[in-house]
């Protein structure tokens, strides 16, 4: 290797060691680690500006804007309260129903905003029966953490592989005559919810609601919007971007730009004819959006620019290409169960986008479809993370909500959810991929 290369190989090493360490704010330890890179003339400036996919970026933060609002429309909450009213009064069957929640809404909305909406209601159920409230929250977490890739807008990783590949919203659903991503990931997920609706059954014992306490709770007056016109604005933008999302190909515009124009145009009606409605002012929206997180991905997009630019990928690419090649199966199964272990410990996003313009460049080199390899690291990916808090930030933020309630977690209790939780869903999704997308 030149000295460029091993510079570029180092700077990544050390910011993803440092990143996993955690003992410095991963943010400030990316953005430092993409100065880095230009500083050292890995990359130029211009070609670090260039390495950002802001197509992606201006997706993201569009998205976070119509989040926020549909965080403070009472939707959310209403139908957490819902779920109260369908469980009967069943606490593992309230479990597994806001669990499912959870998952569902995380297709469209951020997973951290996703627990921050529904461990809520889960806690107010828990500190009115006095019982402890970890089952639930981490519960939570994981299912919120599971269904970001089902389709294009729930999470980075469906977005960067937009980026790499140029797939589109509707090939997530349906792909090369095939089901994709949003079907498969949907099987996996009620294969993992049927389990846990055993398991919690046996652990609660059928335990029930009090009376008193369902009373308390009152579904019937808590799953009702309290601004139902406010609500309908946002659930009639959600729908609006989506669809147009889904008619790129028609529209020609890419998919920042039709998230933009949603998000614009929700901002200018709320904060004109919104006026007489009690909902959140464009500067709490704003505040809301993870600006850390926004830094972060831009950093990532530039640290992996840079050994791309260096030919590192390249090399890697050149090197597995025969290999892989020669076997479809033995590729494809080499990478899933590489990815599953490696993203439970490590920031799974740069791992991602790494390997995914690793399979771009060795399918080029091998004369192979590259979708077997992305759709295992894009689902091996998003999957495996949910094994420890390194893996997925997400679960951070409900254990910090059980620490919160004075519930200190171990690592055993922790792994006695997560690693169940991951073994079905990676066991389910490898033999859906395996069949559908290599042997058929």
């Amino acid at each position: 290797m030149e000295a460029l290369q091993l510079t570029a190989l180092a700077i990544l090493a050390v910011t993803i060691g440092v990143i996993i360490w955690g003992k410095i704010d991963r943010t400030a330890v990316a953005v430092f680690g993409a100065v880095c890179m230009v500083l050292t003339g890995c990359l130029s400036d211009r070609e670090a500006f260039m390495a950002v996919d802001w197509n992606v970026i201006i997706l993201m933060i569009s998205f976070w804007i119509l989040a926020g609002y549909f965080g403070k429309s009472g939707i959310p909450e209403a139908i957490a309260h819902r779920a109260v009213a369908w469980s009967g009064g069943d606490l593992s069957k309230f479990l597994i129903i806001v669990g499912a929640a959870s998952g569902l809404l995380s297709l469209f909305v951020d997973n951290v905003l996703v627990i921050l909406i529904m461990a809520p209601v889960a806690l107010h159920i828990t500190r009115l029966l006095k019982i402890n409230p970890v089952p639930f929250l981490i519960f939570i977490g994981l299912c919120a953490n599971f269904t970001g890739s089902a389709l294009l807008i729930g999470d980075l990783p469906p977005q960067m592989l937009h980026s790499v590949s140029g797939i589109e919203f509707l090939e997530f659903i349906w792909q090369s005559g095939k089901p994709s991503s949003f079907p498969i990931l949907m099987a996996t997920f009620a294969a993992v919810l049927w389990y846990f609706s055993i398991k919690f059954r046996r652990q609660l014992g059928g335990k029930m609601m009090a009376t008193e306490v369902f009373a308390v709770i009152d579904p019937e007056n808590g799953r009702r919007v309290k601004d139902k016109k406010f609500a309908a604005i946002t659930v009639i933008s959600f729908i609006a971007t989506i669809a147009a999302l889904s008619l790129r190909w028609l529209i020609g515009f890419e998919l920042g730009t039709i998230a933009a124009v949603g998000a614009a145009a929700t901002v200018l009606v709320m904060e004109t004819y919104g006026r007489k409605l009690n909902r959140p002012s464009f500067e709490e929206v704003l505040t809301s959006l993870d600006w850390r997180s926004i830094l972060f991905y831009i950093s990532l997009f530039i640290l992996i620019g840079g050994i791309n630019r260096q030919g590192l990928i390249m090399m890697a690419a050149n090197a597995i290409a025969p290999i892989f090649a020669s076997n479809t199966a033995l590729g494809v199964t080499s990478v899933y169960w590489l990815t599953v272990p490696v993203v439970g410990f490590v920031e799974h996003d740069a791992y991602i986008l790494a390997l995914l313009y690793l399979v771009k460049d060795f399918s080029i080199q091998a004369g192979i479809s590259p979708w077997p390899y992305w759709w295992a690291i894009l689902w091996s990916g998003t999957l495996g993370s949910n094994l420890t808090v390194a893996g997925a930030p997400a679960l951070l933020v409900a254990l910090n909500l059980c620490e919160q309630e004075g519930c200190k977690v171990s690592a055993k209790e922790f792994f006695r959810y997560s690693v169940p939780f991951v073994l079905i869903s990676v066991l389910v999704c490898y033999s859906l991929m395996m069949i559908i997308w290599v042997f058929l």
